[in-house]
């Protein structure tokens, strides 16, 4: 669950310093869903800034599916 914390738009500043591509948004059920696309070490090391978040956020689980990419992303959105 998110609240307060800036995680999407903070997210949506790591992707784009990264290079990566993709978006964020608040899921129903208060959790947040990222998808990530681009060099497999920029999408590593987001996967790992992901596990803690921007500063005040607590992150008390993450799930990861890892996939090939498909190329359908342009940029970094945070959805809504």
């Amino acid at each position: 669950m998110v609240q307060g914390v800036f995680f999407r738009h903070s997210t949506s500043l790591m992707a784009r310093k990264l290079g990566v591509a993709g978006y964020v948004r608040n899921m129903e059920d208060g959790s947040v869903e990222a998808v990530y696309e681009g060099e497999k070490q920029a999408v590593e090391d987001i996967v790992e800034w992901t596990k803690k978040g921007p500063p005040y956020a607590r992150v008390e689980s993450l799930q990861v599916t890892w996939e090939e990419p498909k190329g359908e992303f342009e940029g970094f959105s945070v959805r809504h």
